[in-house]
């Protein structure tokens, strides 16, 4: 916005006070370049958390302290588990990186389950983003055997 002042040397014309306006506005313009859009860190860790759980093989995500104190949390708020638990980005203009602590099923080879992991999540992220993903760091804390309970899923023993 500019504000116009009449000059003090009589004339009729006014000049802009204040500063100039940069960039191209008008119909012509391309709407990208009419506007910033910031992408929350929250947002990237649902997507990257989402896509990750999709992946076969993943049992689960979060370290094991994260697991137990998340599922405590899901039963207190409902039964619902965090998307998010377990992944931390880092999101920046134009770029975004993800560390993931995943549970991986017994019997699924973890070379490949991160490979997977990696693809789907840059994949996605950048596809929903336009971020530009640098990196996906995979730490493997645990592997679920399939005699397992599981904190995350049933009910207790008793009701």
């Amino acid at each position: 916005m500019s504000d116009t002042i009449s000059p003090t040397s009589g004339g009729s014309e006014s000049r802009p006070v204040g500063k100039a306006l940069t960039g191209q506005a008008g119909p012509g313009t391309a709407p990208e370049t009419r506007g910033r859009t910031t992408i929350a860190d929250s947002v990237v860790e649902k997507i990257a958390g989402m896509t990750t759980r999709e992946v076969p093989g993943v049992h689960s995500l979060g370290s094991g302290m994260a697991r137990t104190l998340g599922a405590v949390t899901d039963k207190v708020s409902g039964g619902r588990p965090g998307v998010a638990r377990g992944v931390k980005v880092e999101v920046g203009e134009r770029q975004a990186a993800v560390d993931l602590d995943v549970v991986v099923e017994y019997g699924f080879a973890i070379v490949d389950v991160a490979g997977d992991v990696r693809t789907s999540v840059i994949t996605a992220v950048e596809r929903m983003t336009g971020l530009e993903v640098v990196e996906v760091n995979i730490t493997v804390d645990d592997v679920h055997l399939p005699d397992e309970e599981d904190d995350e899923e049933g009910e207790g023993r008793v009701q």
